[in-house]
């Protein structure tokens, strides 16, 4: 097996070269990271074995393109990005340690940033390259897709929302387990202002999109189920549902067409899994599952349930998708079999039809004239009369920066968020952003920063598991995040013993920022007892009773008692027992053996013996 690390920019396996090939010079990040060989390269970014200096310990390092590094505004979104993604700590997560930016001289006096995360190492295989080998069986894929989901489940709590889910994305470790990678670099990428083709290149192949991704619309978690669902698909078909020519062919079809169900690509498709992948690859949010939880119920259910009917799944069909778009992708399935078999050769082309592409390719030719007339324009005159480069109003307050807007004739409209950041009432940014060209009168989304959100921290020691799930869920931007058992014993099964974000203890009242993951640590109700053989009797008790345990004495007649009572077997055996229960000792209490050694060696008893002889004797 080889080691793979890298995901949101389809990292590419270097296995002829860059596994083995060491860095021709020796290079050191921020004065901690190592960086080693080569393990990936991708659109966006170079993945690099590396070493830890500081905590000697292995990692993978990510190091971003020159290009994106340049731009301030992706540098700034890509850091809260992937600090946010190094709060989430889950086994189905590739674990972000650290990101940072290195400064180096470019060499014309100035200071070239290279941003970087520094991430677990994980040995193992992508799942694309397991998709390489064709069709999964139902199990094997329920199996990945669980994980994806697991990961995805724990990550929306967070408030994290991946946006590029694909099997270049997703490993599958030496041992089977699923983990996935890059969370919130799409997020990183989107919220920039980086070109189309910028874009494209980053977030991967469309064949992953949702159609609200594919139409440039804000997407929330379903967009996740979205991706999950195709590459569900894809797993047990060996292809994904949508292919094309271009990317802007299959983002179409994501937003138009109906998906073919998943056994009438390949056979080998389990028909009780059809209606879990047009579900999750339903077009309107709202018809997907509401979440990665639900999504895995489903699945689990479905596994276990009954194949569903032709005209059960021809309804759901018609629910999701019309019934319209229906009758033509089965006709479509069926004009490419009959093709396929007979060797007839297609004289209509498929989905979209003639007029549509009629349509597309007039809209190109109108776009290519109004391009063309644009260029041979004088620009100058052409900005001054219909354009107007959006003002950097950033760390403005709001009254400042809709004057300024104003000023250039264009019309603010105000929102506010949270920021870590930008102190309260300043702004944080506009949309478009500042340079940005866009015609007099257009609007200009300010986004004003809240300050810091702070949570109360609700009662939590001394409470039930549950009872402490539903305080923090009922607190508006607390998480949930890790839930650690633990032996105590003076605390009931399931008492929570104490409350931290990161690795801090907290304690009721407490303010801290919104978003924030809440560990709990759970009594489990028992205690670990040693192995109390050989033991005194009195020692033995009291490191039960430290124990809060109640020694109870047994007492066994088939063996010698001793001056000082020694434990000789206990019950319940070694190991984990129930808090306050009671713990049996078990002791020799027989009476000691007769000497029969005490005699004279000649036949005579000793002691008392002779004084009987001596007393008959004068008897006589």
């Amino acid at each position: 097996m080889h080691a793979h690390l890298g995901g949101g920019d389809d990292v590419s396996d270097e296995r002829t070269q860059a596994m083995d090939t060491p860095v021709q010079q020796e290079r050191i990040l921020s004065g901690r990271y190592r960086v080693d060989s080569l393990i990936g390269r991708g659109g966006m970014a170079s993945v690099y074995r590396g070493y830890d200096l500081t905590l000697g310990r292995l990692v993978a390092i990510k190091i971003l393109r020159r290009d994106l590094a340049s731009d301030n505004t992706f540098r700034t979104r890509f850091r809260l990005e992937a600090q946010a993604a190094s709060r989430m700590s889950h086994p189905s997560i590739v674990r972000v340690y650290d990101a940072g930016e290195d400064l180096e001289d470019d060499g014309t006096g100035g200071t070239r940033h290279t941003p970087f995360i520094v991430m677990e190492l994980v040995h193992g295989r992508l799942l694309k390259e397991l998709i390489a080998d064709g069709p999964m069986p139902a199990d094997d894929a329920a199996r990945y897709v669980d994980g994806i989901l697991e990961a995805l489940e724990y990550s929306h709590r967070a408030g994290v929302i991946h946006r590029d889910i694909k099997p270049a994305n997703v490993m599958v470790t030496d041992d089977g387990q699923v983990k996935v990678m890059d969370f919130g670099i799409a997020r990183a990428v989107s919220d920039t202002s980086a070109t189309v083709a910028e874009t494209t290149t980053i977030l991967g192949t469309a064949a992953y999109f949702s159609p609200e991704q594919a139409k440039g619309e804000q997407v929330d978690v379903r967009a996740d189920i979205y991706s999950t669902g195709v590459v569900l698909y894809e797993l047990l078909t060996g292809r994904p549902p949508f292919r094309g020519d271009s990317p802007v062919s299959v983002a179409y079809q994501h937003v138009r067409e109906a998906p073919i169900p998943p056994t009438k690509v390949a056979a080998s498709a389990p028909p009780q899994l059809d209606p879990i992948v047009m579900r999750a690859l339903a077009k309107d949010p709202a018809q997907r599952f509401a979440d990665a939880a639900t999504f895995r119920e489903e699945l689990d259910a479905a596994l276990d349930g009954k194949s569903p009917s032709r005209r059960q799944l021809a309804a759901l069909t018609d629910e999701l998708y019309g019934e319209r778009q229906q009758k033509q992708t089965e006709t479509e399935h069926t004009l490419t079999q009959l093709s396929a078999e007979n060797g007839i050769a297609r004289t209509q082309s498929g989905p979209p039809v003639a007029w549509v592409w009629a349509a597309i390719a007039l809209l190109v030719a109108l776009v290519a004239a109004v391009a063309f007339w644009v260029i041979r324009t004088d620009p100058l005159d052409l900005r001054a009369a219909d354009t107007v480069d959006v003002v950097d109003v950033t760390d403005m307050n709001y009254k400042g920066a809709a004057a300024a807007l104003e000023d250039a004739g264009l019309v603010p409209i105000e929102r506010s968020e949270p920021s870590d950041t930008v102190a309260e009432d300043l702004v944080i940014r506009t949309d478009p952003a500042p340079g940005t060209s866009v015609m007099n009168g257009a609007t200009v989304e300010v986004v004003v920063s809240e300050g810091r959100l702070t949570s109360t921290i609700p009662e939590l020691a001394g409470r039930s598991e549950q009872q402490a799930r539903d305080a923090i869920s009922g607190t508006e931007g607390l998480h949930l995040g890790r839930v650690l058992p633990v032996n105590d014993p003076d605390s009931d099964e399931g008492t929570v013993l104490k409350a931290e974000i990161d690795g801090e203890e907290i304690a009721e009242g407490d303010e801290v920022l919104q978003g924030a993951m809440v560990d709990l640590t759970i009594a489990t109700g028992r205690v670990t007892t040693s192995n109390l053989e050989g033991f005194t009797l009195d020692a033995a008790s009291d490191q039960l009773e430290r124990l809060g345990l109640a020694p109870e004495t047994r007492e066994d007649d088939t063996c010698e008692a001793e001056d000082q009572p020694i434990v000789i077997a206990q019950s319940p055996a070694p190991g984990d027992v129930p808090v306050h229960s009671t713990v049996t000792l078990t002791i020799c209490s027989g009476e000691p053996a007769a000497d029969d050694d005490s005699g004279d060696g000649n036949g005579n008893d000793g002691g008392t013996g002779g004084d009987k002889s001596d007393e008959g004797r004068k008897g006589e």
